[in-house]
């Protein structure tokens, strides 16, 4: 078989300890040479300096959860390193050591017989952690105020049946009044600002209950730490958005497909990066991102064609976008949700949906172009003789005759 690289390494990554074999062609025969190195930050640049002595020019390594990270920041830029898929490189069964997997590795290297994944440049991946960070933050915000609707719920409070957002202005301060312990419905109901107004009888029903001390403790602390998170948001958004300055022309472009708005926009950037060549096409884009149907055919018959995992931020984005996307009155992208939705089922159209934003993203990048909508009829004036046979056969069930002929155009 032949030799693609005459000095590599394959690393087995470890929380504590990191397993390595270098590989070097010398004419016919191969040298190896194995060692053992702990994590911490001293120990990985040691190991670093033993792969120098030998004049390792690649080295791979498994994408094992986040401990591949600080291997990874520590060697990068001194070596061509290979980040591969764990899934991609089992070895044979029954033979699992360190040992084994990291001389697995070195020699499946050492003949190019692995795939890189794609690890973005470090500005990118510093991003990529903030954006990730944030939606952690706005998903412990949902679960807080869930949180906060149980413990209304469990004090006989029904203003979650009565205000649309429990977060609201109005809605917040009848909290902060029954923290401070008022019981008075009216009170409380006279509190309501806006709208809110026009459903005073119901709010002064919804707001008689009955509020224990544990209650109060409870809800101040949910509000304390609702607060919380609403400034950390702030924070980290303010800090994303102050590194995405230079790309606030292409935001504003994205923020023209429906369903996409700033921050949706700025999570596609920090995930998949603003060049386009890494994924040489759209379907391949789409492909790594999970968002195109898997291909599983044997013996001349199609088995699961299941989404694959890929890149799980992207997929999530993606999908959220093409949910808020499709309520669009008069979009191309309603017309095609709706059109698969009736044929495959709403699951699926939304995933195809979000696949269709994603290629957006992938030409409105690489082409530097704005986003048109291609308009509700999109489908209709492709192929109007279709839609007319369709409708006259509707037409002929309810038992009519149809005739068609095109109309004429006045002088």
């Amino acid at each position: 078989m032949q030799v693609m690289y005459d000095r590599c390494a394959g690393i087995d990554v470890h929380k504590k300890q990191v397993t390595v074999c270098v590989m070097v062609t010398e004419g016919k025969a191969v040298k190896t040479e194995l060692k053992s190195f702990g994590t911490t930050t001293p120990e990985l640049l040691a190991m670093s300096d033993w792969l120098n002595s030998f004049g390792v020019t690649q080295v791979g390594m498994e994408s094992t959860g986040v401990y591949w990270k600080p291997v990874y920041n520590l060697l990068e830029g001194h070596f061509e390193l290979w980040l591969v898929n764990a899934q991609h490189i089992k070895a044979v069964p029954g033979r699992k050591t360190d040992v084994k997997d990291a001389q697995w590795l070195a020699q499946l290297l050492r003949h190019g017989l692995v795939r890189k994944s794609f690890v973005p440049p470090l500005p990118q991946r510093q991003l990529r952690e903030l954006t990730r960070h944030r939606s952690n933050l706005v998903g412990r915000r949902g679960q807080v105020i869930n949180e906060v609707h149980k413990i209304l719920e469990s004090a006989n409070l029904k203003l979650g049946d009565v205000a649309t957002d429990i977060t609201g202005v109005s809605a917040r301060l009848m909290l902060d009044q029954i923290v401070g312990g008022q019981t008075d419905a009216e009170v409380l109901a006279d509190l309501a600002k806006g709208r809110l107004r026009h459903k005073m009888e119901r709010l002064k029903l919804a707001l008689q209950g009955k509020v224990e001390a544990h209650h109060k403790i409870i809800l101040a602390q949910l509000l304390a730490e609702m607060d919380g998170l609403e400034e950390q948001i702030l924070e980290v958004g303010s800090e994303i958005g102050q590194r995405l300055s230079a790309e606030q022309e292409l935001i504003e472009r994205l923020d023209g497909i429906p369903g996409v708005n700033q921050r949706v926009a700025q999570v596609l950037i920090a995930e998949l990066g603003t060049d386009m060549s890494r994924f040489g096409s759209a379907p391949q884009l789409v492909a790594w991102a999970g968002m195109c149907p898997g291909h599983n055919e044997s013996a001349g018959k199609r088995r699961s064609g299941r989404t694959r995992h890929g890149n799980r931020q992207v997929k999530a984005i993606a999908v959220e976008a093409a949910q808020a996307g499709v309520r669009k009155k008069g979009s191309y992208l309603g017309a095609r949700y709706r059109r698969i939705a009736a044929r495959r089922g709403k699951k699926r159209a939304v995933v195809a949906v979000g696949r269709t934003i994603l290629e957006a993203y992938y030409y409105m990048v690489s082409r530097k172009a704005k986003y048109q909508d291609l308009g509700e009829d999109y489908f209709d004036r492709r192929d109007p003789e279709r839609l007319i046979k369709r409708l006259s056969k509707r037409i002929e069930k309810l038992g009519y005759s149809v005739t068609v002929e095109p109309m004429k155009v006045a002088a």
